[in-house]
């Protein structure tokens, strides 16, 4: 999806930034304008992609979560358990204190690759744990 929007995104601001110069709107568009406009669909084009970074890679001793921005390791024992609530969009690491962290690489839409990746994490939280 991330991928498909960046080039839609890149597309209609390029097709924009060609059709300004032609357009009779009463403004003088110049060849700078349009520049600026490309670039401003490349800009939202390489936001958009930031949406398809999400990783999560999980080992006997622990989970690493890479959100859109933010990468974060936890060790097994710091988590209490792998959830996926009803509605949620993302599974999510229940953790202490009533918190949460959610790991978006494992999403709603992904449907039953979402449920396989939810049952590996829970195996791998319950072996850790000594379960």
């Amino acid at each position: 999806m991330a991928s498909a929007l960046a080039v839609l995104l890149l597309v209609v601001f390029t097709v924009v930034a060609v059709l300004l110069r032609g357009s009779d709107t009463g403004v003088i568009f110049q060849v700078s304008d349009q520049v600026a406009m490309i670039g401003v669909g490349v800009l939202l084009a390489g936001a958009s992609l930031l949406f398809a970074a999400p990783r999560v890679k999980a080992d006997a001793e622990g989970i690493d979560v890479r959100n859109v921005l933010v990468s974060r390791r936890f060790a097994w024992g710091d988590v209490l358990s792998v959830s996926f609530p009803d509605g949620a969009s993302f599974a999510r690491l229940e953790l202490p204190d009533d918190e949460y962290y959610s790991v978006l690489a494992v999403q709603a839409v992904d449907r039953d690759r979402a449920v396989e990746a939810v049952r590996a994490l829970r195996k791998l939280h319950k072996a850790a744990r000594g379960e």
